[in-house]
């Protein structure tokens, strides 16, 4: 299972069209946790939020392949053939922006992620909930599911977001600097939880980060991006 970029360009299209970052080959492997590298402004997120399809490339293809052999175009320049947004099946994203007027419980937050395979109605059946329960146990927040989303740590935040993204069951994750906000007992316990996911349940797991000594430390295949060029390691 893996996820390639082919001559992808990345940027805002429209009116005041603006290329951030050209030219990126790349591929990301399940059972491993890729690292983005780079600072401000290099294209990290909006590599990220391209990746999982809110945004539209600018050039190039993304191609997926879920299992051996079952290789198909995820979206590319001449046409959204098919979008990780639209399909919450394949792709699921944990984003730096902060949830702070959130009534429900840690519970409920991590049942949010089922939202892809419930419906309309959004109604959760045995299995879902098993599957929302074994997310948190996974995650190790199993303790605290009555517990309300807005009196939770930072880091108990970044743990309930990861377990709703794991039950959302794709075979890619994406995190946008997924321990900006934490200490650094917090950072550790982040990066170790994401390998372990990686290793343990072969998914492709992409973050962000300006944790380098940390990235390096845990994660399995590095991405540096710059102004000028981009390369993995």
């Amino acid at each position: 299972m893996f996820i390639r970029l082919e001559h992808l360009d990345i940027g805002y299209g429209g009116r005041h069209r603006h290329i951030v970052a050209t030219d990126l080959n790349f591929v990301a492997e399940g059972g491993q946790l890729t690292c983005l590298l780079g600072r401000n402004g290099t294209g990290k997120s909006t590599l990220l939020r391209t990746l999982a399809g809110l945004q539209r490339p600018l050039g190039g293809r993304i191609v997926l392949e879920k299992e051996e052999g079952d290789e198909f175009q995820v979206s590319s320049f001449e046409r959204q053939s098919h979008s990780f947004e639209s399909d919450g099946r394949l792709c699921s994203v944990v984003l730096t922006d902060r949830i702070d007027d959130l009534s429900l419980s840690v519970e409920e937050v991590v049942a949010m992620g089922r939202m892809p395979y419930t419906g309309f109605w959004g109604r959760l059946t045995d299995q879902d909930r098993l599957i929302v329960s074994e997310a948190m146990a996974t995650t190790g927040i199993d303790t605290m599911a009555r517990k309300p989303w807005n009196t939770l740590s930072d880091g108990e935040r970044q743990k309930v977001l990861i377990a709703k993204a794991l039950a959302q069951q794709t075979p890619l994750m994406l995190l946008d600097e997924p321990t900006a906000f934490l200490d650094h007992p917090s950072k550790i316990e982040t990066f170790a939880l994401l390998k372990r996911l990686a290793h343990e349940q072969g998914k492709i797991i992409i973050l962000s980060t300006h944790d380098l000594e940390l990235a390096r430390q845990w994660g399995d295949h590095f991405w540096e991006m710059s102004l000028s060029a981009s390369h993995a390691t």
